[in-house]
């Protein structure tokens, strides 16, 4: 497992070597202050790359990754920055959301794909990501911002000493995550209306899809609003202002027609995975069930928890415990018990073996001592099952392990083989692409094709409409499936 330090003395060695440098800004044309050259720049995305795919996954399509690919690079080199070598991706995660990393690295989430409902939107989106890129916008805001590690459920760990346990978010990601103020948002925007409309996209299209993402914000709340609109500006501002702006492109340029192409896209995305993928686990009823490994375990009462394919974590709403579920290194259950002491620099109070519904495991209680803080206590369990050795543990200050230890116990006894077969052959939700046979309403549409109503406004959503809008004959929409 990585460290702070590492990480630290990582963004140090950058901004040491490019702390007086000065270069023209490929969009703008003006001089800036940068902490990195371009071949520095390049070489963190080349670094940041792999630990992006590795936390989120690719989603394997072939047609729809050469379909990004390809425009990608059609895009890419009209760019003001033609020359560097962009690599595009689909990563495998449901949340609507695109970004990019220094050096020509972009990546769209398979929810942002389902979401687009022609080419001229994605064309946009594309256009916007590239901008952040050319524009040099991830290695401006390291001028002003050197991130901290962040847990994947920091927001709710309020207990700083327990966020040594939470796996801290490697370089790459901490890229994919930056904020850019408002002002570099404007300017992708200006850039991916600029760009999408040079390869003959109608620009106007990502203003509504903006119009999309403001819809799926009201709908959800203010705790769930789709990553990429969360960082960005205000969506009625940015609607406007995309549409003017490609209204004026559109205006000036010598092209007489720009292309949307709805049903071409629509039929790319056919088969599409929506929504979790169970195969990576899910929970249920207050119960994580995994699939694929054959496991469960309940999850206390009101904690909240969050997914990925490194770990599993859950806290309560006090911020002041955490459970980890990790693979654990080592050939056999003594090996893994030293490894996470080793690992996470415990002191070892006690140490047992036994079994859990069948399964052998060794039970540990550690502590994490420091020098000028409260003593963190760990109760961490090694369960071996099926050729895998599964680390569970709950952490807390020692002051408060007492309280926490029976909700700690009852997680950790309750982890069991899953057998269930429905659970263990759930299939994940798909888009399927259907054909209006007659003109008719798009609620009458859903209902045609059996969609449940409790689902409706979802489905709304996908497709970029309003229940009440009419559909003509022959017209493609999108519903969900198995």
């Amino acid at each position: 497992m990585r460290t702070y330090k590492n990480y630290l003395s990582l963004f140090s060695a950058f901004i040491l070597l490019g702390l007086s440098s000065c270069a023209i800004n490929p969009v703008t044309g003006k001089k800036q202050i940068v902490l990195m050259s371009e071949a520095q720049e390049i070489e963190m995305g080349k670094q940041s790359d792999p630990e992006i795919v590795a936390f989120f996954g690719l989603y394997e399509d072939p047609e729809l990754q050469e379909f990004i690919t390809t425009k990608g690079n059609e895009m890419a080199a009209i760019s003001h920055r033609p020359k560097l070598a962009y690599e595009f991706k689909i990563v495998d995660s449901p949340v609507i959301n695109a970004f990019a990393v220094p050096g020509g690295y972009v990546y769209f989430t398979r929810g942002i794909m389902a979401h687009f409902n022609n080419e001229a939107e994605f064309a946009g989106v594309l256009g916007h990501e590239i901008g952040h890129v050319t524009a040099r916008h991830s290695v401006i805001q390291q001028r002003n911002q050197i991130l901290g590690q962040l847990g994947l459920i920091t927001g709710i760990i309020l207990v700083p000493q327990l966020s040594e346990f939470v796996e801290p978010l490697s370089q790459g990601m901490q890229l994919a995550l930056l904020k850019f103020g408002r002002d570099a948002e404007r300017q992708s925007d200006e850039l991916g209306v600029d760009y999408s409309s040079q390869i003959g996209y109608d620009a106007t299209e990502m203003a509504g899809f903006f119009e999309t993402l403001e819809r799926q914000q009201d709908n959800s709340g203010a705790n769930e609003i789709p990553p990429f609109l969360s960082t960005h500006p205000s969506p009625e501002e940015r609607n406007a202002t995309v549409e003017r702006l490609a209204l004026e492109w559109q205006q000036k340029s010598k092209m007489t027609e720009f292309e949307i192409n709805r049903d071409s896209y629509l039929r790319k995305i056919d088969g599409l995975i929506v929504g979790e993928d169970p195969k990576q686990g899910f929970v249920e009823n207050s119960t994580f069930y995994h699939p694929v490994l054959k496991i469960q375990f309940p999850l206390p009462k009101d904690w909240s928890h969050q997914n990925s394919p490194q770990q599993f974590q859950m806290a309560p709403k006090a911020g002041d415990a955490v459970m980890i579920l990790t693979l654990a290194s080592g050939a056999n259950l003594e090996e893994a018990a030293n490894a996470v002491l080793e690992n996470y620099g415990l002191t070892l109070v006690e140490s047992r073996k036994e079994t859990i519904n069948s399964m052998p495991a060794i039970l540990m209680v550690a502590d994490y001592l420091q020098e000028q803080a409260s003593t963190i206590r760990v109760l961490s369990s090694l369960i071996q099952f099926e050729g895998n050795i599964y680390s569970l543990m709950g952490v807390t200050e020692l002051a408060k392990f007492d309280s926490y230890q029976s909700v700690f116990n009852k997680t950790i006894r309750d982890f069991q083989e899953l057998r269930e077969s429905e659970k263990l052959n759930r299939k994940p939700d798909i888009l399927k692409i259907k054909t209006i046979p007659y003109s008719m309403s798009l609620e009458a549409a859903f209902k045609y094709y059996g969609m449940p109503s409790e689902r409706y406004e979802e489905l709304s959503l996908l497709n970029g409409m309003h229940l009440t809008d009419q559909l003509n004959k022959g017209m493609l929409i999108k519903v969900v499936g198995k």
